[in-house]
């Protein structure tokens, strides 16, 4: 990409992607995109956050930033339901600042930041300072998610209210990481949410079902010696938060589907008119349990890589709408909870940057998806979810600038060192994948252009909508 900018200053990002600190700029006109990959290029003005003009051969005005997207896709910047930014707490892990900074160059313009930080986020003291810190940085919406129950133990409703009344004005609460496994309790908690208006996102694991396992239950892990993680400890939650949903005419979201049997009882539930959706992460969507072999703690992941079988009836399920959208589960470790033996790793991997090449190769490549099912899953279907009115929006004049550029013939390989996390833990090292972000803008202001970061002076996100 080419264009004309600012004087700009550059500065390594925790090792990574360059930070560029320039002067908010209110007007851009990209030229030559296709719009969800469709008919001829044509060019877009961007002005005061919102899609102001599309057409061909747009007239640029003296001082208009202008970039060339030579020919390159443009969709709605994408939004991530499940992003664990470990801020506050674990900062050496990741924080907000470089949490934003890997969603904004994997084309995100809204992430949701789980609620399992030191101390916990059951209360708007640490859900509001998460709002906060997010628009100090200004890259991404960062979206706080509240837990269910106090300290995530399980036993006592959050304060769910204040939350959703506090500043983050808090839409999504979950217990990830662990599953609110007392069905009253997740009764109450669904009750009390359909009351808030507001979403309860499931980590679907019976736990009785799955202390000590380390790997999904199955012949790879009986032949390593893995304690086994089995289907049905996530299916028998998920079919019973769906018929608890239904009882209290609540929603309910999956988290991270993983198994052939959970795309069953979703579709079950679905034709019920159970009000459920359901996420997939691009792990679940490209690898499976072979990976073990090496006994390499990267690979270890909560819920665990499946089989074959799974992975394609997860495609499948994204492909029809059983499965309503992607969700990274963007997990950052530290190399000592990662560099050991396998039972006592820490589970979880990175995702923001990679998800949406995942996607292309798994769905688009093999003609599951097109570039406006990406649109759906990755954009429009969390935004819906989530009931964020700026997201996931058509493009269309007059509708807020959140959007992604995509190259859909780059292909690049992954290296830990050059990703935005702080951490490096990705099981795609030296991988070759296909698609990359070359630009996102946020409500019109490039936040991310071809591998660096452009944060402007003063710059803030918007509020609640």
């Amino acid at each position: 990409m080419s264009g004309s900018g600012p004087e700009a200053a550059a500065e390594r990002h925790h090792g990574g992607p360059s930070i560029v600190r320039e002067s908010h700029r209110m007007t851009t006109l990209i030229r030559n995109v296709r719009l969800y990959g469709e008919g001829e290029p044509i060019d877009v003005l961007l002005a005061e956050g919102e899609i102001r003009a599309l057409g061909p051969d747009l007239a640029a005005e003296a001082g208009v930033e202008t970039i060339d997207g030579a020919g390159q896709i443009l969709l709605p910047g994408f939004v991530d339901l499940h992003t664990h930014l470990r801020e506050p707490g674990r900062e050496d892990t990741e924080t907000i600042e470089s949490g934003s900074a890997a969603a904004a160059l994997g084309g995100y313009t809204a992430v949701f930041a789980m609620a399992n930080t030191s101390p916990v986020a059951d209360n708007p003291v640490v859900t509001d300072h998460v709002w906060r810190r997010g628009r100090e940085v200004g890259l991404v919406d960062v979206h706080p998610v509240g837990a269910v129950t106090v300290g995530l133990a399980g036993k006592q409703l959050a304060e769910m209210g204040t939350m959703a009344a506090g500043e983050a004005g808090v839409r999504l609460f979950s217990d990830d990481g662990r599953c609110v496994h007392d069905p009253l309790i997740m009764r109450r908690a669904l009750e009390y949410a359909n009351s808030l208006g507001v979403l309860i996102a499931q980590h679907a694991e019976e736990p009785r079902l799955t202390e000590g396992a380390v790997a999904h239950e199955g012949p790879n892990a009986s032949r390593l010696g893995l304690a086994g993680w089995p289907r049905a400890a996530e299916e028998s939650i998920v079919a019973r938060d769906a018929l608890l949903a239904r009882d209290a005419g609540a929603r309910v979201h999956i988290c991270h589907a993983s198994t052939a049997g959970t795309v069953e009882i979703l579709k079950w539930a679905k034709a019920q008119g159970i009000s459920i959706t359901a996420e997939v992460t691009p792990h679940h969507l490209l690898l499976d349990d072979s990976r073990l072999e090496t006994y390499d703690a990267v690979n270890k992941v909560n819920p665990p890589l499946r089989e074959a079988a799974d992975v394609a009836a997860l495609r499948q399920a994204l492909a029809d709408g059983t499965v309503d959208c992607v969700a990274t589960d963007h997990a950052p470790h530290a190399e000592q909870d990662k560099c050991c033996e396998f039972a006592a790793a820490r589970p979880g991997m990175l995702g923001l940057e990679t998800a949406l090449s995942i996607v292309v190769d798994t769905m688009v490549r093999p003609g599951l998806l097109d570039w406006r099912g990406v649109a759906r899953v990755m954009s429009e279907n969390p935004a819906r979810i989530a009931g964020l009115d700026d997201q996931g929006r058509p493009l269309a004049v007059g509708e807020p600038a959140n959007l992604v550029l995509v190259d859909p013939e780059a292909e690049w390989t992954v290296r830990s060192a050059d990703l935005a996390s702080i951490s490096k833990n990705t099981p795609y090292e030296a991988m070759t994948l296909p698609g990359r972000v070359t630009a996102t803008f946020l409500r019109g202001r490039l936040t991310a252009r071809d591998g660096s970061v452009r944060i402007g002076t003063g710059a803030r996100t918007g509020g609640q909508s």
